[in-house]
């Protein structure tokens, strides 16, 4: 594994001609972003270029894809963008990948293994590294791209509010905007809410209890609970922010039940704690404000898990 540079990375990129873009799973809009923005601007130099989504496309970043159409070839480079580890790789994902040869991301915790890898820890999004490469690509904005790029941006800086948002992040979430529909993005992502959706906040909500002395909130959402309210993946986007806009909360632990016994852990922090270090204790990993795990268990044995794991924590 070789650690790159920008201009290394680029070079790559140029060398080759047939592309395979990997996602994380769940996949979220910065993910997307990239993946949409990447083939985008990798078909507009002539290559040949797909994506590889875990499951559906979630329907909400459609408007992604309308441009996309899969191309007939076999992939001779695979490259992975905003995905920090091997178990955030679907089996779908890595049908035929028998390697990754180069690994795009901002996560500072990134353990994937890849023969070629270009981390920017100082990126709110890999969205930013996506556009930092247009240039010593050669390729200049359109609205596909500009499009994927204020996506991941936007998504995960929560629209600018999260304490990763940096100067290079308005500057650039600026230079992408005049090429994109950004209005209406923020609409889809930030605004506009199914009933589905609505309902299962409410539910949400209801399971909400505090530990460490009201510094820690945890809430849940089961299978069970998803399957009686109708809601899907797009309706799980942004639950993770909930817990911590409670006041005096440092902590907000998220516990998502998935098919198979198994909770997607999400940690959101205020107040320096570090959730990825939190999360490195279940084998995940993240931002210092933003982690996530995944531990197998039913609800009960997992919340115990998490309650003692946060009480120690925020000793």
């Amino acid at each position: 594994m070789s650690r790159i540079t920008l201009d290394e990375a680029a070079a790559l990129l140029k060398q080759h001609d047939r592309f395979k873009i990997l996602t994380h799973t769940y996949p979220d809009g910065d993910t997307l972003g990239c993946a949409y923005a990447l083939c985008y601007a990798l078909r507009k130099l002539g290559k040949q270029a797909n994506i590889a989504v875990d499951g559906k496309l979630p329907s909400k970043f459609g408007y992604l894809a309308e441009s996309y159409e899969e191309q007939d070839f076999a992939h001779e480079y695979v490259v992975s963008v905003d995905v920090a580890a091997a178990s955030l790789l679907g089996e779908s994902v890595m049908e035929g990948v028998e390697r990754i040869d180069l690994c795009i991301d901002h996560h500072g915790s990134n353990s994937l293994e890849a023969d070629n890898v270009y981390v920017d820890s100082s990126a709110a999004a890999a969205a930013e590294i996506i556009y930092q490469l247009l240039e010593p690509l050669g390729v200049e904005l359109d609205e596909n791209i500009a499009g994927g790029i204020y996506t991941g941006i936007s998504t995960d800086t929560g629209c600018f509010c999260y304490t990763n948002t940096t100067p290079r992040t308005h500057r650039i979430a600026a230079a992408v905007m005049p090429y994109c529909d950004w209005q209406q993005i923020n609409y889809i992502n930030f605004v506009i809410k199914s009933r589905a959706k609505i309902k299962i906040e409410r539910m949400l909500l209801e399971t909400m209890e505090f530990y460490a002395g009201g510094q820690c909130a945890i809430v849940y959402t089961t299978v069970a609970m998803c399957e009686a309210l109708g809601a899907g993946d797009d309706e799980m986007e942004g639950l993770a922010s909930i817990p911590r806009q409670i006041e005096g909360v440092k902590m907000g632990i998220t516990m998502r039940e998935k098919a198979g016994g198994v909770f997607k852990i999400s940690v959101r922090t205020n107040d320096g704690i570090d959730a990825a270090e939190f999360c490195k204790k279940f084998g995940g990993g993240g931002h210092p404000a933003a982690s996530g795990c995944s531990v197998e268990g039913d609800l009960g044995t997992v919340k115990r898990m998490m309650i003692d794991a946060a009480e120690e924590y925020l000793r």
